[in-house]
């Protein structure tokens, strides 16, 4: 099984935190193909004071299978020299996407079993790609995804799972419906089972003060979550709720209530985790044939460049990709796989296809 570890914006910590993985003999256990530039992989080992010196492959190279040990896939695709550190770019951001892109075609095919990247700056990915939203939303147009995944926030002590993501907050009432709210436990439940969490408890935050109080502050509570929780305990899943958000974390973190707690919006559950361990966590988005992880926290532009990025939840990312890709092992890439894939990772370097 390899693990796919694309290069992040260039102008952030990304680049030294993959050439301090790649240094780490606990991080790097000869599984990595690291994607991006070998400028970029260079300077960012640098900044790091580490030494990366890694076998080169082409895309060519992908279309068979590849000698053992960490790889460095060498796009050639920024120069660090034309990005400026702590700054959003197009270069960045095309790159960024590039790299992404690759990483995702080697999961879709096989060759890796999970993909990884450290941070992206979405900023700089709408200056490359204009209807660049989300990581999710990218995913499903590169692997041609017949469903939508969805984020997770991992920490040892409690997951957080959502119901929407990045969208403005007035739309967020709007946005929830008992099905996707039903849709989302389930899912939630399934993938911390896959992940060694059997039947986990899961506590549902409210998306009103006060759950709602009875009305008083809003409908949505008990007229559309509170139908999905009935849903989904009928499926047999260990949900509690809604629970007032201002205390359903202290009950899951204080009380040890809850294994997860799912929240209706980005911040309402952000928050609460970036506080309890904001140089700890992982991101994973999960639903699709393999998992997709990067630390929690961003590109960092107020330190990129002086040597002090903290790979604790980049460590703990490429961890817990490994885990959930070794309790759910696909089949080998085949011969189609590779020379398919190749094709398709070749056919980035031409404008249009990661312009959107």
């Amino acid at each position: 099984m390899r693990v796919a570890l694309a290069i992040g914006d260039a102008a952030g910590i990304g680049p030294e935190l993959a050439a301090k993985i790649v240094a780490d003999a606990q991080a790097n256990l000869g599984d990595l193909i690291v994607i991006g530039d070998a400028r970029l992989l260079a300077k960012g080992a640098q900044i790091a004071g580490v030494k990366v010196d890694l076998p080169m492959i082409s895309t060519a190279d992908l279309a068979k299978p590849l000698p053992e040990g960490t790889l460095l896939l060498d796009l050639h695709n920024c120069d660090p020299a034309t990005v400026p550190p702590g700054k959003s770019s197009n270069a960045g951001g095309r790159a960024s996407l590039q790299n992404f892109a690759t990483a995702l075609l080697l999961g879709k095919a096989g060759i890796a079993g999970v993909v990884a990247f450290t941070p992206f700056n979405k900023h700089s990915m709408r200056l490359a790609r204009s209807s660049y939203v989300d990581e999710i939303g990218f995913v499903d147009a590169v692997i041609e995804a017949e469903q939508s995944g969805r984020e997770f926030n991992v920490l040892d002590e409690v997951w957080n799972a959502r119901v929407t993501s990045h969208i403005p907050l007035s739309k967020v009432a709007a946005t929830i419906t008992t099905e996707r709210v039903a849709n989302s436990l389930k899912l939630t439940a399934d993938v911390m089972s896959a992940a060694g969490i059997p039947n986990p408890r899961i506590g549902v935050a409210a998306l009103n003060p006060h759950a709602g109080d009875g009305g008083n502050f809003g409908h949505e509570d008990d007229e559309v979550i509170a139908p999905a929780i009935e849903i989904a305990k009928s499926q047999g899943i260990n949900v509690t709720g809604p629970v007032p958000s201002d205390t359903v974390f202290v009950r899951a973190i204080k009380g040890g209530e809850f294994d997860a707690v799912m929240t209706m919006y980005h911040d309402q559950g952000q928050i609460a985790m970036k506080l309890i361990g904001f140089d700890r966590g992982v991101t994973l988005i999960a639903g699709y044939p393999f998992p997709i992880v990067t630390p929690a926290h961003g590109t960092a532009f107020d330190i990129a460049g002086k040597g002090c990025a903290d790979t604790g939840a980049t460590f703990n990312a490429i961890a817990l990709g490994r885990k959930l890709a070794g309790l759910q092992p696909r089949p080998p890439a085949t011969e189609e796989d590779r020379m398919h894939a190749a094709g398709a990772i070749a056919a980035l370097t031409e404008p249009e296809v990661l312009a959107g």
